[in-house]
C-alpha cells in the first residue's frame, strides 16, 4: 500500500511547516503546544490561512474540509512547538459541539468569534475527587425563572485564567442514574461569581486552573442541546479530544533534539530508535483512521492510548541519550528538554487515564463483560 500523502496534502503539509515556523520565530517553540502555546496573535494567523474551522461545514463558516487536512496541518504545527493553543479547544470540540447539538442563535453568536481567532474557550469537566469518573460530578446548575444558577468546582481548566468562555458540564438534576441529569452550558468566564486560580504544577506551566462558581447566573438559552441528557454529548466531544495528532506529536521536538546528539553508532541506541520510528507511523496510521472515518465508534482510546504511551517512551529515550543534560540546565535548550522530559508523566492522564481507555475498549469497542461486583 503506498502511504505517501497525495500532491494537495503534500503542498498542505509544507505550507503548514512554513507557518508553523514563522510562529515558532515570532512566539517562540513551546512544548505540547497546544495546551501550552497561547497566542491570539497566532491564532489569527491561523484562521487567517482558513485552519480554524477547516472541517466545519461551510454553512457555519467552516472550510469544508476533510478531517485528515486538519490533521496534515496540526501535525506540522504541533511537532515545532508553533502556539496554536488560543484556538485549539474551540477549534477542536467545541465548535463541532455546538454545531452538533446547539440552536441557530447559539451557532450564530458563538461559531464568528472562533473562527476568526479571537475568542478562546476552556472546557469545565474534571472535578476535584472525581478523577475520570464525568459520571460523578456534583457541579449544579438549578433553574430559577430565565437563569441558571451555578454552583461548584472544576480542576484542571486549561485557559480558564484567560478565556472568554467556559463550556461547563454540570449536574441539572440528581434524579435518576449518575450518568442521567447531566447538561452543558456557556458560561461566560466575566460572570459575577466566577473565580479563576491558576495551577502551577512542577514543570512551571500554569495553565492548568481550578475554577469556582458561586451562585453564577446565567440565561437559560446557554444550555447546550437536551436539558439532563447531554452524557452522549459529551462522549461525542471526548472523542474529538482522544484521537487526535495532538496526542502523538507532542515532545516530537523533544525527539529531533535527542536525535542530533545521541550515539547512533551504539546499536541499543539504533534499535530504540527504529521502535520509536515505528510508532511514530503506526500512531499516525491510527489518528489518520479516526480521521478518515474508518475507526469503530470508541476506538479513539485505544488511539489515545498507544500515542500517549509512545509520547511517555520518547521522554524516556531523550532522558537516556541526554544524560546529564537532561537536568543540568546549561542552555536554555537544555532548560525547554528537561520540562519536557518532566512533564511526560501527563500524557497518559489527562483526557483520560490509559487504565479508563483501556476500560473503554474492552467493554465498549471489544464487548467484554464488566468484572462482576464483590459484596
Amino acid at each position: 500500500m503506498d502511504f505517501e500523502l497525495g500532491v494537495e496534502l503534500t503542498a498542505l503539509r509544507r505550507r503548514a511547516r512554513d507557518v508553523a515556523l514563522a510562529g515558532v520565530a515570532e512566539h517562540g517553540a513551546v512544548n505540547d503546544s497546544w495546551i501550552n502555546g497561547y497566542s491570539r496573535g497566532f491564532s489569527r494567523t491561523l484562521a487567517a490561512e482558513g485552519w480554524i474551522g477547516m472541517t466545519w461545514p461551510t454553512g457555519h463558516g467552516g472550510g469544508g474540509r476533510p478531517p485528515i487536512e486538519r490533521i496534515v496541518m496540526a501535525e506540522e504545527m504541533i511537532s515545532v512547538g508553533a502556539p496554536i493553543a488560543a484556538s485549539w479547544f474551540a477549534d477542536r470540540q467545541i465548535g463541532p459541539s455546538l454545531i452538533a447539538y446547539g440552536t441557530p442563535a447559539q451557532q450564530a453568536r458563538f461559531l464568528p468569534g472562533m473562527l476568526s481567532g479571537e475568542v478562546t474557550w476552556c472546557i469545565g469537566m474534571s472535578e476535584p475527587d472525581s478523577g475520570s469518573d464525568l459520571a460523578s460530578l456534583s457541579t449544579t446548575a438549578r433553574r430559577e425563572g430565565e437563569h441558571w444558577v451555578i454552583s461548584g468546582q472544576k480542576i484542571w481548566t486549561s485557559f480558564a485564567a484567560v478565556a472568554d468562555y467556559c463550556y461547563l458540564i454540570c449536574r441539572t438534576t440528581t434524579e435518576g442514574p449518575p450518568h442521567r441529569g447531566i447538561s452543558e452550558i456557556i458560561v461566560p468566564m466575566n460572570t459575577p461569581g466566577v473565580e479563576v486560580r491558576p495551577v502551577l504544577d512542577m514543570t512551571t506551566n500554569a495553565h492548568f486552573c481550578e475554577v469556582f462558581f458561586s451562585d453564577v447566573r446565567v440565561p437559560v438559552d446557554h444550555l447546550v442541546g437536551v436539558e439532563g441528557d447531554a452524557f452522549k454529548q459529551t462522549m461525542r466531544q471526548l472523542e474529538h479530544e482522544r484521537g487526535g495528532i495532538d496526542r502523538l506529536v507532542s515532545n516530537r521536538a523533544l525527539y529531533e533534539r535527542a536525535l542530533e546528539g545521541c550515539d547512533r553508532s551504539d546499536p541499543l541506541i539504533r534499535q530504540e530508535i527504529a521502535r520509536l520510528e515505528a510508532g511514530y507511523r503506526l500512531g499516525r496510521l491510527l489518528v489518520y483512521r479516526e480521521a478518515l472515518g474508518q475507526a469503530p465508534g470508541g476506538f479513539s482510546a485505544a488511539t489515545k492510548c498507544f500515542c500517549t504511551e509512545h509520547e511517555q517512551r520518547v521522554a524516556e529515550f531523550a532522558a537516556l541519550v541526554m544524560g546529564s543534560r537532561a537536568v543540568a540546565h546549561l542552555t536554555p535548550a537544555d532548560q525547554a528538554h528537561a520540562k519536557a522530559i518532566a512533564y511526560a508523566p501527563a500524557y497518559t492522564i489527562m483526557g483520560g487515564t490509559s487504565s479508563v481507555m483501556r476500560n473503554i475498549l474492552g467493554e465498549r469497542v471489544l464487548g467484554l463483560p464488566r468484572e462482576p461486583k464483590v459484596g
